[in-house]
């Protein structure tokens, strides 16, 4: 049971820094200003079933992608802890303005927003949530290790972890503007903080696992 419990926290805690529902849903309101409510809810529930399946497809399927050209788990782990790691201390040091800058880069005129493009990717999952995704995936046991119960039921908690993901997602863009006005500047930004903080510590994890692993290979 604890194993499951810790699959599902740590699929949810690493994702959540860097897809950034709450960070985002000031963005989202704004992008979608000029549709009804109820548009905005089909647009909520697009983008948090495409990210799900985006970051579904990353979890299960990028590790084997990397594996085809040659690239071991440990190092995969490893680099992929650097880049965990790189970006909960980048989301740390990241100043405030970073939905403005965001904003920029993916402003479009509202009848031309799509659930997809670019409410789902760049602006809720990107580069980084997709590394996180192929990291993470890449934690599963191997070898003599893999016991296809064990797989099914830890597989079954990430998978949860990821509809956690995804209905965050929906319920903050869903009422966004309930979430911009209960938290308000300060408090999206300690959220953001802590759970950057989260994430760092996860990375530096990633990397002890998979140098232990080197280190642990016969020579």
């Amino acid at each position: 049971m604890n194993n499951i419990i810790n699959a599902f926290l740590l699929v949810y805690a690493a994702l959540f820094p860097i897809v950034n529902p709450v960070g985002s849903a000031p963005l989202f309101l704004r992008m979608t200003r000029d549709r009804s409510d109820a548009d905005r809810a089909v647009l909520a529930s697009g983008v948090a079933r495409y990210s799900f399946f985006l970051l579904l497809g990353s979890l299960f399927i990028g590790s084997h992608v990397l594996e085809f050209f040659g690239i071991t788990l440990p190092v995969v782990r490893i680099a992929g802890g650097l880049v965990v790691a790189a970006f909960g201390w980048q989301l740390l040091h990241t100043p405030e303005d970073t939905a403005e800058e965001r904003e920029k880069r993916n402003s479009q005129s509202s009848s031309q927003i799509d659930a997809f493009y670019p409410l789902t990717m760049p602006l809720t999952v990107g580069p980084g949530s997709i590394s996180v995704a192929v990291t993470l995936g890449s934690q599963r046991p191997a070898g003599a290790a893999a016991d296809l119960t064990q797989l099914a039921i830890l597989g079954g908690a990430a998978v949860a972890g990821l509809a956690a993901i995804a209905l965050t997602i929906f319920i903050c863009y869903r009422f966004a503007d309930r979430v911009v006005a209960l938290l308000g500047t300060r408090g999206t930004d300690v959220v953001m903080r802590l759970s950057a903080f989260i994430l760092f510590c996860i990375g530096i994890q990633i990397i002890w696992n998979g140098g232990s692993a080197l280190l642990a290979r016969p020579a």
